[in-house]
């Protein structure tokens, strides 16, 4: 049976992550952004999870978000959020006729995205 799951990867898990009971088998936490690259491009199908989501939380540049992005699989319909220091972050979702679309978020923008998804408890995220 396959899962939906989150992968998040957190440098000091700066936001309240919902792992209360019902979340706990949907939140995965990578150990770390190669660990995360890796599930993400390989690993996950051996274990049959499919990924809705990845969230980068200030474990990586700029431009590991961007090879990210460049090297998901093309079935990959799944969001990806890149988080910054500063608690904005960039979405990049998939779109009309499949084609994948980059959104930048404000702090608020990014506390409404993880509450809406249940990933944190409601008005949690940190302010920076």
């Amino acid at each position: 049976m396959t899962r939906r799951i989150t992968l998040v990867n957190s440098v000091d898990r700066r936001h309240d992550w919902n792992v209360a009971r019902d979340a706990q088998s949907r939140i995965v936490f990578a150990a770390s952004f190669i660990v995360l690259r890796y599930a993400l491009r390989d690993g996950v199908r051996d274990f049959e999870q499919d990924v809705e989501r990845v969230i980068v939380d200030r474990t990586a540049t700029p431009a590991d978000f961007l090879d990210i992005l460049a090297h998901l699989a093309e079935d990959f319909l799944g969001d990806v959020v890149y988080v910054r220091d500063d608690e904005t972050a960039y979405l990049s979702a998939t779109g009309r006729g499949g084609r994948r679309v980059l959104y930048a978020l404000d702090a608020n923008d990014l506390r409404f995205y993880l509450e809406t998804h249940g990933l944190v408890a409601t008005s949690s995220v940190a302010a920076a």
